[in-house]
């Protein structure tokens, strides 16, 4: 009776009991991801920026990073770790519903040879939910990429399943600037669908000025949120910043790994970018000439694993979250290679292996996934107590949570606090802010000076001044702990100073 019950109900929302199973398994494996420790780098500086915007910080001006803001807002919602994996939890339900829609409307059972339209879509929705969520790729933490990934699969639903309407175009362009006002490498999903329409069309020719106007009215909705964000941030005074920190900052970034001599010939400095460039111009080439003899899916996901690839090796560096962007296309691809009894099911091979080879070539790190939830059971059993669990993260984390509950012990939620070294899991969990617009070590080396940061401490006086042991050596500023500050304490040879004169809130 009541698996009646539960199947008329899931019929009535048409959401097949299989679909329900895999959101139950996603939810399932995230749930260890909300017992970690503040203890990922980045995920601390995400949400140290977003207790900036609850205190009226503007973004890039009065506190950096160099991602645009979304990422930012929604640290700002959570708060801390938990309640960050628990937005991204629900939002990659959410966006397994809108791949598995996506997947209804790819995945036509007519053409001879053609999938079992079920059997299809279980392996694809599979796929993507595992690779999205397993630490393999880092699915399980709140980093740009696996946020980015829902927007871009929802417009090209829209553009796929929907009706070829303007306005759900403009909507589309709209949904990929979102997806790139998490990170700006998801603005290189948006030409896919362009290439599609050319491709895919019977005449080019004649196809040219209705793919034109489309082409428009995409470019349109996906300028509108950036020029809402230009906007907002030139009223706070800091659109500047904003260009140079979320977009220009970037362009440096995007080719760290690569030689900086700027006298060297073009081609050393150019050449890794002008091949990956040829490749997806190949790719392009022999799909146009083999149109007519493949589906309009198989050039779909063809066309975004080629230009995903193109934006996750960008940087050529080596980051697993990066991965994330690509796992749609290749989970489509997979399907095909398992649901297909044609000749697509032997090509498909082909983008599935330079997927498999990009990783290789550029040595992605991974994340072993075993051992990660062998640790939770072990935590969750008893075996483990808590501070063994969190050491196995970072040997720094029962230290830095510590410091971090000195500090908020010896300070006010208005205070400054200035940690020289490995800071921004010590900034997340005290919920306080530095006196400088830097919280991380490698932002004061590549943006500013020991030099402007003594100045700036000398001006703010931060009310807690933090040397970590593993810290580089800081000379300039032995002089100020000296003149104003109070030894008050050693934390596992952290060493921590108080403003002289001032007395721990009451």
């Amino acid at each position: 009776m009541v698996r009646q019950k539960i199947t008329k109900f899931l019929n009535k929302i048409h959401t097949p009991p299989w679909v329900v199973g895999i959101l139950g398994g996603v939810f399932l494996l995230r749930i260890p991801s909300f017992f970690e420790p503040f203890s990922y780098g980045d995920e601390m500086i995400y949400l140290s920026l977003g207790e900036a915007v609850k205190r009226g910080l503007t973004l890039y001006k009065d506190i950096h990073d160099n991602k645009p803001p979304l990422l930012y807002f929604l640290a700002a919602i959570a708060g801390n770790v938990f309640w960050f994996r628990v937005i991204l939890a629900f939002w990659m339900m959410a966006t397994v519903v809108i791949f598995w829609k996506l997947t209804q409307a790819l995945f036509p059972a007519s053409r001879q040879g053609g999938p079992k339209k079920t059997k299809v879509q279980k392996v694809a929705v599979g796929a993507f939910a595992i690779l999205t969520t397993i630490p393999l790729f880092e699915g399980q933490i709140a980093n740009a990429e696996v946020f980015m990934v829902g927007p871009t699969i929802l417009a090209f639903l829209i553009l796929l399943a929907g009706k070829d309407r303007l306005a759900n175009i403009f909507l589309a362009g709209v949904l990929f600037a979102v997806a790139a006002l998490f990170k700006i490498p998801a603005a290189l999903d948006a030409p896919v669908i362009v290439l599609l329409w050319l491709i895919t069309s019977k005449d080019v020719k004649k196809s040219f000025a209705k793919i034109t106007r489309k082409t428009i009215f995409l470019s349109l909705g996906f300028a509108l949120p950036i020029a809402l964000s230009l906007t907002w941030y030139y009223s706070k005074g800091a659109l500047n910043n904003y260009l140079t920190a979320a977009f220009g900052q970037n362009i440096g970034y995007l080719s760290s790994f690569r030689p900086q001599d700027t006298e060297a010939p073009f081609l050393q400095r150019n050449g890794p970018l002008l091949i990956r460039s040829g490749i997806v111009g190949l790719g392009l080439l022999l799909l146009f000439n083999w149109r007519k003899k493949l589906s309009p899916t198989f050039i779909f996901a063809s066309l975004w694993l080629l230009f995903s690839l193109f934006a996750v090796t960008l940087s050529e560096r080596p980051y697993p979250h990066y991965l994330i962007q690509i796992v749609p296309s290749i989970s489509l691809l997979i399907a095909i290679f398992v649901g297909y009894k044609n000749i697509e099911q032997t090509l498909v091979i082909i983008p599935l292996t330079l997927a498999a080879l990009v990783p290789v070539y550029f040595k992605f790190w991974y994340y072993p996934t075993i051992p990660y939830y062998a640790r939770f059971l072990e935590f969750a059993s008893g075996k483990i107590t808590k501070q063994e669990y969190f050491a196995r993260f970072d040997g720094n984390v029962n230290r830095n949570y510590e410091i971090s509950k000195l500090i908020a012990a010896s300070t006010t939620p208005d205070d400054k606090v200035f940690v020289w070294g490995d800071s921004p899991p010590i900034y997340a969990l005290a919920r306080r802010l530095p006196p400088i617009k830097y919280l991380a070590g490698y932002h004061i080396h590549d943006f500013s000076s020991p030099e402007e940061v003594v100045g700036t401490l000398e001006e703010q006086n931060p009310r807690v001044i933090v040397i970590l042991p593993e810290s580089p050596s800081f000379p300039k500023l032995q002089p100020l702990l000296d003149s104003k500050y109070l030894f008050i304490a050693t934390v596992e040879d952290a060493k921590i100073w108080r403003l002289a004169n001032s007395n721990p809130p009451q």
